[in-house]
């Protein structure tokens, strides 16, 4: 699909703020959110299907009813269980997976606006996070399609003990609330010039932002994500954040 270029009023805003805050700072932060927001894909639940479809887990019967039923009630519960379930694994392996996994969805459907952007940050020395409620191993591979390392994803993960992944959640649940703390314990407090998202579960990242703050979306209208990325965009033009709508 050949998705919307930014407007060039969007553009200007962004080089004019960038060039106002590197006066200020030379390495200010931008956080984006990732599934539909860098791509037009959940890399999340693609990694799920990919484990469920080869077995490579022990899973309950009807796995993917299981983890909808669970998000229904508690989607923090539902996050933290896609990445508990890779319990006694060797964390290499998890790795493998998630590059198997993104390799059988490719081509990945990347927003190339996004990537522009984040190349223009990275070329300017701006320190660029990925926050996704999804879980990290499985975002890394998409945001390493981008030019980011492991390191620039933050998102669910169970501790890795000796190479082996547990069930123990580690940090903070990177849903809603939980993204803007987590990015701030991985800046150690510094908040982010720039945000980026597609739905509510992104709202909170994109108030964080201390200068500019970009709303996105694609969802169809049949889409179970329209009305949640209709509500941020709403929101935007309440806040005076920018919008763009790719589709």
């Amino acid at each position: 699909m050949k998705y919307k270029d930014y407007s060039a009023d969007i553009w200007n805003r962004i080089n004019t703020t960038l060039d106002q805050v590197l006066k200020e700072d030379s390495s200010p932060i931008a956080a984006f959110d990732a599934d539909g927001t860098l791509w037009d894909i959940d890399l999340g639940e693609t990694f799920f299907h990919y484990q469920i479809d080869n077995k490579l887990v022990d899973l309950p019967k009807d796995a993917w009813n299981h983890y909808e039923s669970m998000k229904a009630v508690d989607p923090k519960k539902a996050y933290l269980w896609l990445a508990q379930i890779c319990k006694g694994q060797t964390l290499e392996q998890v790795h493998s997976w998630a590059r198997e996994g993104v390799s059988k969805a490719a081509p990945v459907p990347i927003f190339i606006e996004q990537k522009r952007l984040i190349d223009l940050f990275l070329s300017k020395g701006v320190r660029v996070f990925v926050v996704t409620a999804s879980v990290k191993w499985a975002v890394e591979p998409g945001a390493e399609m981008l030019g980011l390392k492991k390191e620039n994803v933050i998102g669910i993960e169970t501790h890795v003990d000796g190479g082996i992944v547990t069930d123990r959640q580690k940090g903070l649940i990177t849903y809603r609330e939980g993204k803007v703390s987590a990015l701030l314990e991985h800046t150690g407090g510094k908040k982010p010039f720039f945000a980026s998202g597609n739905t509510m579960g992104d709202y909170q990242l994109l108030q964080s932002a201390t200068h500019l703050s970009l709303a996105v979306s694609a969802a169809s209208r049949d889409d179970k994500l329209f009305k949640t990325e209709q509500e941020l965009q709403d929101n935007a033009v309440k806040h005076g954040w920018q919008s763009h709508r790719f589709i």
